[in-house]
């Protein structure tokens, strides 16, 4: 009985096989950046962000897009939705959430690229997941210089307005007053109180891809002017947090 329990055992996962990610297909867009493949596994794309479609409210979610998620949303169904696609993974092949993090490509196209190069998506790095950084700052470079998308619907907005949009993707504009390094972060402050205005945030494990750049973050940007474009988050103020120096624009 044992000798048999073991060979069903055996044979079950011998059958087994893993999932074919070079050839799946995608059978849901849940949002510009987030697909439901046919494993009923959720996919994240990495490297990117979009605005979002729907917000949490006591405990379940609302439909209710900001400015350009609804359009971030439908762009990536007609690009992935009932295809079959090829999904490369990084160092790290899933997020806290359970989901998987990937790199997605319809034959030759390059969805990640794709989106941000149409202006439906911003660039947001995550260390290790950065194969195809240089790839993806040059899509968003491109859709920024010609308006593209959001970036000619956007306007940017100073840093002391920055409050007012918590939750959404914005370019906020403003002048690093102040610097402070903590254990696991640098802090550019743009105004004297650090516990209500507006923070760029760059944590540790993202300090040699600035370090690549001959860029100190902790004493780089002091005193200068420039543009940060990312999801503003509310922690002790209004922040975005920031992985790569592409994604800090010098105005002056």
């Amino acid at each position: 009985m044992i000798k048999r329990l073991l060979f069903l055992c055996l044979v079950f996962i011998g059958c087994s096989s893993p999932v074919d990610y070079s050839h799946i297909k995608v059978i849901e867009a849940i949002d510009g950046d987030t697909v439901m493949l046919e494993n009923r596994h959720l996919l994240r794309y990495i490297g990117i962000d979009t605005p979002e479609t729907r917000v949490r409210q006591d405990g379940r979610w609302i439909e209710q897009p900001a400015l350009y998620g609804q359009e971030a949303k439908s762009f990536n169904r007609d690009l992935v939705e009932g295809k079959y696609v090829r999904v490369e993974f990084d160092l790290e092949s899933q997020d806290k959430y359970g989901r998987l993090l990937g790199y997605v490509f319809v034959d030759d196209m390059f969805v990640n690229e794709k989106l941000l190069r149409e202006g439906y998506a911003v660039l947001y790095t995550y260390p290790p997941n950065v194969k195809y950084v240089d790839r993806l700052v040059s899509a968003q470079r491109e859709a920024r210089q010609t308006n593209r998308g959001f970036w000619g619907a956007y306007e940017i907005i100073a840093a002391q307005d920055a409050s007012k949009w918590f939750g959404h993707i914005r370019t906020v504009r403003g002048r690093v007053q102040n610097i402070f390094q903590s254990g696991k972060a640098v802090f550019l402050n743009f105004g004297d109180n650090w516990r209500d205005d507006f923070t760029v945030v760059i944590f540790n494990n993202a300090f040699e891809y600035f370090y690549k750049q001959n860029i100190h973050p902790v004493t780089y940007y002091k005193g200068k002017t420039v543009e940060v474009t990312g999801r503003i988050r509310e922690y002790n103020g209004p922040e975005i947090i920031v992985n790569s120096p592409q994604e800090i624009i010098i105005i002056k």
